[in-house]
């Protein structure tokens, strides 16, 4: 029997309670580096987790069959969510770094540049594995200007791979739910039409009588409809319709997982939203309006980055089409069986 790993060694402490050089150790010791640093690290750690969750998520989402109830689309949910709990620590983890003043950021900020958090090519990876695509990015023209070209490589490696985003588009695509010849057999329209499929000729009429917002009833059009369909949009209408099939019937046994999935997906950017919140406010107090050590311009590039790198906003525009349950349309009796686990 092999003798038993010692903890120090297992975790290999040694190295990781030696990895803290303080740059102004060099001259007058600055008694907050080392929480800057330790911070900083932390989080580094934490967004190599989320790679390995989110890695095993693609793998998964990458099969071109997945059943929308196995233990495949559970533990995809489930690694997600994992991801969503180490986001709310990243974000919990500021209330720490807040307790550095501006005037003890400055007693060492000056010897840092030009690393700057910026400079995260871990986080950049992130950001391009879960969907953000290079020309949705604020700051395209220095976003990687300050990195070494080995990571550099892995972010533009990333960005030309599958992402979860369009990953979730083709499992959207295959929801086999609308087939007329299988499931709307018994289905009786209120509105006649050959071009489209009866309940969303339904769905659009009733939609449009409660809400009298006539953009909304454009974008309805632009969204659900093939031929209106931006050509800018990273969801197709297909995958739209049947996410927001999953919104409105999650009540059903066959739809709680596939909504899990796409709540989860909202939590993320959630989530990710209030880490940047918080670190632009962090920013703003430390340092004002003065440069980011890493090149950028500071809290008026976390501003922007704020409002613009949500990825999955193409779901979150979709409640803005939901409906009361009551006044949803009946589904037929062969499509109930099977979201009912009746077969």
């Amino acid at each position: 029997m092999g003798k038993c790993p010692y903890y120090n060694d297992y975790l290999q402490l040694d190295k990781i309670l030696a990895a803290q050089e303080l740059e102004s150790s060099k001259s007058e010791k600055a008694h907050d580096e080392m929480l800057f640093i330790v911070i900083h690290q932390t989080y580094e750690l934490w967004f190599k987790q989320i790679l390995i969750e989110i890695d095993s998520v693609i793998t998964i989402l990458k099969k071109p069959i997945l059943n929308d109830n196995s233990a495949e689309l559970q533990t995809v949910v489930h690694r997600l969510q994992r991801t969503v709990a180490i986001l709310r620590v990243l974000v919990n983890q500021m209330d720490v770094m807040e307790t550095m003043t501006a005037m003890d950021f400055l007693d060492f900020r000056d010897q840092l540049n030009p690393a700057s958090g910026f400079q995260s090519w871990q986080f950049k990876v992130l950001e391009a594995k879960l969907g953000l695509q290079y020309n949705y990015r604020h700051g395209q023209e220095y976003y990687v200007s300050q990195l070494e070209q080995p990571h550099i490589n892995l972010i533009k490696e990333a960005e030309m791979e599958s992402t979860i985003l369009t990953l979730v588009n083709n499992w959207l695509e295959r929801m086999p739910f609308f087939d007329m010849n299988t499931f709307w057999q018994s289905y009786h329209p209120l509105v006649e039409n050959q071009d489209e499929h009866p309940f969303w000729m339904d769905y659009e009429y009733m939609y449009n009588l409660t809400d009298t917002e006539n953009k909304h009833a454009a974008f309805f059009k632009t969204i659900f409809t093939t031929s209106n369909n931006a050509q800018n949009r990273q969801l197709s209408p297909k995958a739209c319709r049947a996410a927001l099939f999953i919104m409105l019937y999650r009540g059903y046994p066959m739809l709680e997982l596939p909504f899990q999935l796409l709540d989860t997906l909202l939590e993320i950017d959630n989530q990710l939203g209030n880490w940047r919140y918080r670190h632009l406010n962090m920013v703003r107090r430390t340092i004002g309006s003065k440069i980011g050590t890493g090149g950028s311009t500071g809290a008026g590039y976390l501003k922007e980055a704020l409002d613009k790198h949500y990825i999955f906003n193409e779901l979150s525009q979709l409640t803005s089409f939901l409906v009361s349950r009551k006044k949803l349309p009946l589904l037929p009796e062969e499509l109930t069986a099977k979201l009912g686990y009746n077969f």
